[in-house]
């Protein structure tokens, strides 16, 4: 099969596609052949290696966390799936290799795909959906009435947080550049802030919830708008060494454990109409280090996806 990989850590320039074995399934594991990819912030972190967290990483290495495809062969003790399954999910944590024509993977942590939902569109919902489900419901525990700001709204991790903070109930104040404030007020945010233009810490307080999934100095003065008690969400972490300025407020990390019942959540939700797929740019898997490019430039709109078939 053909797999985009990297042998060293390094710009895009390092990825490649090359021909690499098929895999098999073992027990309790199915093989997907891939229709569809996509493309985390994660992804370029392992690649560049080193202070980003993917030097453990052994080498040559196949990137990409969540796919959706075509059950192409199934292992011993899997009862729930069969050849011919069209399903979705996320590879579990510690493990990559989405960015290839197949992949193997424990049957019970994915699930299948509707036939509403294209294999793009899955595959751009599911890490992303997982990760704002483990962070608003199971982790932040967010309620009817409180006011959360979400930052880097147009990303899609935040996309879907903000749709999902809606249904909750929830007053939801965003974080995007200008071209983004109306496309993530259609994903339905009460309060755009401009970030180029505006100090969110100066013009917002009294925030039930801050979900911060940018990181950095954005991380250092998002605790400025919290109010006492309330809790700091974050998946991209802070500089190196910085000590949480406020006692008073929960500091938390979510724990994005993979299984079906988040992906079965999501599915729920998009039936009920809460929520959407995000706006998609396609890529081939030869086009790799560009769909890189545009990910590390943390400037897009939505996700960023691979047509593998």
């Amino acid at each position: 099969m053909k797999a985009v990989m990297f042998e060293k850590h390094g710009g895009p320039e390092v990825l490649r596609l090359a021909e690499v074995p098929d895999p098999t399934a073992g027990p309790g594991e199915v093989v997907v052949d891939i229709h569809a990819a996509s493309v985390n912030a994660a992804d370029y972190k392992v690649r560049l290696g080193g202070a980003y967290g993917g030097g453990g990483v052994g080498l040559p290495h196949i990137l990409g966390r969540d796919f959706s495809g075509v059950v192409s062969a199934v292992g011993p003790d899997v009862t729930d799936l069969n050849i011919g399954d069209a399903v979705f999910g996320v590879c579990d944590q510690g493990i990559e290799g989405a960015y290839a024509e197949k992949i193997v993977i424990k049957a019970g942590i994915i699930a299948k795909k509707p036939a509403r939902l294209g294999h793009a569109e899955a595959a751009a919902m599911a890490l992303t959906s997982i990760t704002a489900l483990w962070a608003l419901e199971d982790t932040a525990k967010l309620k009817l009435g409180e006011t959360i700001l979400i930052q880097g709204g147009a990303g899609g991790v935040a996309g879907f947080a903000i749709q999902l903070a809606k249904h909750l109930g929830a007053t939801v104040i965003t974080t995007a550049s200008a071209r983004n404030h109306d496309y993530v007020r259609q994903l339905g945010a009460d309060r755009v802030i401009d970030y180029n233009k505006e100090d969110f810490a100066k013009v917002v307080s009294d925030c039930d919830v801050v979900f911060d999934t940018v990181g950095g100095d954005v991380q250092v003065r998002s605790y400025d708008v919290l109010k006492p008690s309330g809790r700091l969400v974050w998946i991209a972490p802070a500089p190196a060494g910085f000590q949480p300025s406020r006692k008073d407020v929960q500091v938390l990390r979510p724990n994005v454990a993979r299984d079906r019942a988040h992906l079965k959540r999501m599915l729920g939700l998009l039936e009920a109409g809460a929520v959407s797929p995000p706006t998609i740019t396609r890529y081939k898997l030869a086009d790799a280090a560009e769909a890189h490019r545009v990910s590390e430039s943390r400037h897009l709109q939505g996700k960023l996806v691979f047509e593998v078939r």
